[in-house]
């Protein structure tokens, strides 16, 4: 296989699985695949997932 593709952070995947039905049919394919693959954070994503984050706690 010569298409070689970037794995999606598993973490950043079950947190866009875990919103609210509501909040991920208001996330674009764009918007979803810049997050799971570690891209910046479109800010039109980030406006509607931001009541979703928490503070890092590790």
């Amino acid at each position: 296989m010569s298409d070689h593709k970037r794995k999606p952070d598993a973490a950043k995947v079950a947190f866009l699985r875990s919103l609210p039905a509501e909040i991920k049919a208001t996330i674009t394919g764009a918007e979803a695949e810049q997050f799971m693959y570690g891209d910046e954070v479109p800010e039109s994503l980030y406006e509607k997932i931001k009541d979703f984050l928490m503070e890092s706690d590790e």
